[in-house]
C-alpha cells in the first residue's frame, strides 16, 4: 500500500475532529488469481496471492449511536443508526463494509457508533477485489473493536456472506480468503471445498507477473457472473443421475466423457467441462511452479484463458484483445484474464527484460482494436489483512 499514513490521519480528522482520540488504522489487500478461475464456487482448486496494493480503513469508536462512513473514493457518504440488524442501501459501496458489520451483529457482538474513512489504491470494478479488500479490512477493525478475537478463517466467512447475501453477488470464497491469509512473496494452493490450503513460494525466475486492465467497467451483481453459477448449479442436478455430487469439482478429469451423456444441454455441459478441465490445470500449474517449470505454468495460463473464453464464455473482446495480442509479443510466457471477466485485467507472465516492450506494443494494438487505454500494474506480493503499526 503506498498510502500516506499521516495525510490519511489527517484527512480523518479534518472529517471527523476530536483530536483528543487517535484513530487505529487496517489495512488489507487486493487479490490476482493466477489460475483457477469460477472453480471456487464449484468446489475446486485456486491459485491466488496477495497484491501490494490494497484499502486502508482509519476508525475509531464514537460516543454516539451511529456508523459514520465516508471513502475518499467515492463521493457517497452516510450516517446509519446503531441497530441490531440493518438493511442494503440502493447500489452503494457501504453495503460492502455495512454488510461485514450486519454479520458481527446476527453474531451477536455489539460495538457501538463507528467513524470510518476508507481509501483503497486498488482499481474498482478490475477483478483485483476491491471488494473483497473493503469487506475484510472491515471485518479485521470490527474484530478488534468489538473484542470479539475471532481467527481469519471466521473473518473470511462472514465476509463472504456479506457478499454473498447482504451485497448480493454470489461469489464463492476465493477473493476473502487470498485478502485474508495472503503471504509476502507467496501464492496460495487452496481446495475451495474443503478450505485446505498451503502456500508456495512464487519463484517465477527471471519472469515477472503484468496486470493489464481493460478499462472496461462491469458491475457483477448485473453481470452474468450469477447466470454462471446457476448453470454451474444445473450441471450438478444432471450429474447426480451419473452419481451422488455436491459440486461440480466432484468430477475428475477421468470422467469428463460423462459430460456428453448426463448432460443434455450443451451451454450447461461446456460450463461443467470448463470448471472440470480447470481444476486439473491449476493442479498441474501449481506442480509446475514447484518443479521451477515456468514455460509449462505459462502454456496452462493459456490454456485456462482458452476455456474461459470458449467453454464458459466470460472473456469478451477486451479481454480477448489483451491477451490473443500480449500472446504474440516476444517474452511473454503466459497470459489470460483473472477475476469474474466481463471485463477487468488479465495477468500476464512476461520476461523482465521484455516488461517494457510489452506494455508499449500492447497499449498501441489494443487501443487501435478497442479504442480504450489499458493500464498496467508491476505488482509485487504482499501480505494479507492486519493492523498497521503506526510509529
Amino acid at each position: 500500500m503506498k498510502a500516506d499514513l499521516g495525510k490519511l490521519t489527517e484527512e480523518f480528522f479534518l472529517r471527523y475532529s476530536n483530536r483528543d482520540v487517535a484513530p487505529v488504522i487496517f489495512y488489507s489487500p487486493g487479490r490476482v488469481n493466477l489460475i483457477g478461475e469460477h472453480t471456487d464456487y464449484n468446489g475446486g482448486y485456486v491459485f491466488p496471492c496477495a497484491l501490494d496494493f490494497g484499502t486502508c480503513l482509519v476508525v475509531r469508536k464514537n460516543d454516539g449511536n451511529g456508523h459514520r462512513f465516508i471513502s475518499l473514493n467515492f463521493p457517497e457518504t452516510e450516517t446509519i443508526t446503531v441497530a441490531n440488524g440493518y438493511s442494503p442501501l440502493e447500489k452503494s459501496w457501504i453495503n460492502y463494509p455495512l454488510g461485514v458489520i450486519n454479520e458481527f451483529e446476527k453474531s451477536g457482538f455489539h460495538i457501538g457508533g463507528l467513524e470510518m474513512l476508507f481509501y483503497g489504491d486498488i482499481p474498482n470494478g478490475a477483478g483485483l477485489s476491491s471488494s473483497a479488500s473493503i469487506e475484510m479490512v472491515t471485518a479485521i477493525a470490527v474484530n478488534e473493536l468489538s473484542g470479539a478475537g475471532l481467527e481469519t478463517m471466521e473473518l473470511v466467512k462472514m465476509s463472504q456472506r456479506a457478499e454473498n447475501m447482504f451485497v448480493g453477488m454470489n461469489c464463492g470464497i476465493m477473493d476473502q480468503f487470498a485478502v485474508g491469509f495472503g503471504r509476502k512473496d507467496h501464492a496460495i494452493n487452496l481446495n475451495c471445498d474443503t478450505l485446505e490450503y498451503r502456500y508456495a513460494p512464487l519463484n517465477l525466475g527471471t519472469a515477472r507477473i503484468v496486470i493489464t486492465n481493460t478499462n472496461k467497467r462491469r458491475g457483477l451483481t448485473d453481470s452474468k457472473y450469477n447466470e454462471r453459477r446457476a448453470e454451474c448449479d444445473k450441471a450438478v442436478e444432471y450429474l447426480n443421475a451419473y452419481r451422488k455430487i455436491t459440486n461440480l469439482s466432484d468430477i475428475t478429469l477421468s470422467e469428463i466423457e460423462v459430460l456428453d451423456k448426463y448432460i443434455p444441454d450443451p451451454v450447461v455441459r461446456k460450463r461443467a467441462k470448463h470448471v472440470i478441465t480447470e481444476n486439473a490445470r491449476t493442479l498441474a500449474a501449481i506442480d509446475a511452479l514447484e518443479k521451477n517449470d515456468i514455460i509449462a505454468f505459462g502454456q496452462l495460463m493459456n490454456q485456462s484463458h482458452d476455456s474461459l473464453c470458449d467453454d464458459y464464455e466470460v472473456t469478451g473482446t477486451e479481454l480477448d484483445t489483451l491477451v490473443y495480442e500480449g500472446r504474440k509479443l516476444p517474452g511473454v510466457i503466459g497470459s489470460r484474464m483473472t477475476g469474474a471477466g466481463f471485463g477487468g485485467c488479465t495477468v500476464s507472465l512476461v520476461e523482465s527484460a521484455y516488461t517494457d516492450n510489452f506494455i508499449n506494443a500492447l497499449s498501441e494494438v489494443y487501443k487501435l482494436k478497442t479504442g480504450l487505454e489499458p493500464d498496467f500494474y508491476l505488482p509485487s506480493i504482499g501480505n494479507g489483512a492486519h493492523r498497521i503499526r503506526v510509529q
